[in-house]
């Protein structure tokens, strides 16, 4: 099949976005929304860094794409509403393989009402799926890392591990069906953050390198310092179960677990406790912000004991190089 027809086959019947003047037809896409601002997020995946055949279906693989994006425009407080999707294929990729990845994408973008509204296909060596969303927010209301002050409660929704617990599964032949799932679809919490726009300030990450990146991200960007309980924070009683020699780490460093960490104040944390029940989300208080003489820096007490904890986990760059 060519390019074009490539394109002819995964072209949208029809569009779900009022605001969407021009969708798969053309050299552009053009969407107007005049009354909201536009947030935009790009992810890139890579066959045999990111994901393998061994450990996914073609499925999984536009699924999991997508949801690494949308878990971005969910830490921004954003509705998701369009995406772009560029493809690098290589040879020994079929026409099916191929769409069923695409159906993996639109599996998850019908949950929103997402349109695709274009992107690029080109050969390579290894399959890259590149995706680029595009969301809408109110005016000023997108949520920022920098917003977290001194008094504020640190939250965490879902649990967290389970995405790399359930890639060992995988890897191990172990039969845990809630861990699997955990790591080929996780779902992130678009609906949830969106039931935040009322809050007058709440600071937002989404756990996709995992929480100590996550975290140390938000104490630099705000300049403070967060204090984190381990014996606080989230995490599936499977993954203690089957692997107790490792869960630990894997609850602050396992990543692409697509939950969302954040801070609020005192005054608002019952807000993010109601939004949370109306979601069916889990959520739990997991430390507290301080004053940083600093630029920002995590402590974690574990066991009765205060250490600092350094950013760890996955580092796109740095997995590459070894």
């Amino acid at each position: 099949m060519d390019e074009f027809s490539f394109i002819d086959s995964i072209r949208p019947s029809a569009y779900l976005q009022p605001s969407l003047i021009k969708g798969v037809s053309d050299d552009a896409a053009v969407f107007r929304q005049p009354s909201e601002d536009i947030v935009t997020a790009v992810d890139t995946m890579v066959e045999d860094v990111h994901f393998s055949r061994e450990t996914m279906q073609p499925y999984h693989i536009g699924y999991r794409a997508l949801a690494a994006n949308l878990s971005d425009l969910a830490a921004m407080g954003s509705t998701p509403a369009f995406y772009l999707v560029s493809l690098v294929v290589p040879n020994d990729w079929t026409q099916e393989e191929l769409g069923e990845v695409y159906r993996g994408m639109r599996t998850l973008a019908s949950d929103y009402h997402m349109d695709l509204i274009g992107g690029d296909t080109v050969s390579g060596k290894q399959l890259c799926v590149s995706i680029t969303v595009f969301g809408y927010v109110l005016k000023d209301k997108a949520r920022y890392r920098s917003a977290a002050q001194s008094g504020d409660i640190v939250f965490a929704t879902g649990t967290l591990g389970d995405a790399r617990a359930g890639l060992e599964c995988i890897l191990n032949g172990v039969n845990d069906p809630y861990l699997i799932q955990r790591h080929r679809t996780p779902y992130p919490r678009v609906h949830f953050a969106k039931r935040l726009s009322s809050l007058s300030r709440v600071a937002l990450n989404d756990v996709s390198d995992g929480i100590a990146n996550e975290a140390n991200e938000i104490a630099e960007a705000s300049k403070v310092e967060l204090h984190l309980n381990f014996e606080q924070i989230p995490y599936s009683s499977q993954i203690s179960e089957l692997f107790p020699s490792r869960y630990k780490d894997w609850v602050l460093s396992g990543g692409e677990d697509f939950e969302l960490i954040g801070t609020v104040s005192e005054k608002e944390w019952p807000h993010i406790v109601e939004a949370a029940k109306q979601d069916n989300t889990p959520v739990v208080e997991i430390g507290r912000v301080k004053e940083s003489s600093q630029n920002g820096a995590v402590y974690l007490y574990k066991e009765g004991k205060r250490s600092i904890l350094n950013k760890s986990g996955y580092t796109h760059l740095q997995e590459e190089r070894d």
